[in-house]
C-alpha cells in the first residue's frame, strides 16, 4: 500500500512539472497556429527586403524605396504585403527602415514589426 501511494505522489509531481514546463514554453500572444505562421512569413519577408536594401546600397551607394528595389532586381519577389500586413520602406542615403503594418481589429489584434540596418526584426512602437 505504501508503494502505491508513493507511486501516485511521484506521478502527480511529474504531471505538475510537465504542465508547468508546457506553460513556460507555450508561445505568447495567444494567436492561432495560422497567425503564428503568418507572422513568421512576415518576419522572413522583412529580412528579405532588408537584404535587398543592403544589396542595392552596395551597388548604388544609397538605400531605395520598395518600388526601386523591385525594378532594379535587388528584390525578386514583389510582395507589397502578406495576410493582412502591408510593407513600407523608409529610406535615405545612409539608412533604411522596413515596416510591416497590420490592420488590427477588436476581434483580431496584431503587432507591427520593423527591421533596419541592424537586420533584427523588432516590434514597432
Amino acid at each position: 500500500m505504501k508503494s502505491v501511494i508513493g507511486l501516485l505522489v511521484v506521478a502527480v509531481i511529474c504531471i505538475l512539472g510537465y504542465v508547468l514546463i508546457l506553460k513556460k514554453t507555450a508561445p505568447t500572444g495567444g494567436g492561432t497556429p495560422q497567425q503564428t505562421i503568418d507572422v513568421a512569413g512576415v518576419k522572413n519577408d522583412l529580412i528579405a527586403i532588408a537584404q535587398a536594401e543592403r544589396s542595392y546600397q552596395a551597388e548604388h551607394g544609397s538605400y531605395a524605396p520598395l518600388a526601386d528595389l523591385v525594378s532594379s532586381g535587388a528584390l525578386v519577389v514583389a510582395k507589397t504585403g502578406r495576410d493582412g500586413y502591408t510593407y513600407d520602406v523608409d529610406s535615405s542615403a545612409s539608412n533604411f527602415r522596413v515596416t510591416a503594418h497590420c490592420a488590427a481589429t477588436t476581434e483580431q489584434p496584431c503587432t507591427n514589426y520593423f527591421v533596419d540596418s541592424s537586420m533584427e526584426v523588432q516590434v514597432a512602437p
